[in-house]
């Protein structure tokens, strides 16, 4: 599941358990919406990993 869909599924959860007084459905919102913060962080930094080694691949072929 994306980021994106993980945020959206927890904002629904968290807004039904309020709704309906149910603290385990608030706090499995909660969870899914942490789970979609940790995969942007993640998405993040394999994007700037992969930007890095092509930069470090870059400057190895332009000096050769």
């Amino acid at each position: 599941m994306s980021s994106n869909t993980d945020d959206l599924k927890g904002r629904v959860k968290e807004a039904a358990g309020d709704v309906t007084d149910n603290d385990r459905l608030k706090r499995e919102g909660k969870t899914d919406r942490a789970a979609g913060k940790a995969k942007d962080f993640i998405e993040g930094a394999e994007d700037k990993a992969k930007d890095l080694i092509d930069d470090v691949k870059d400057k190895l072929h332009r000096d050769r």
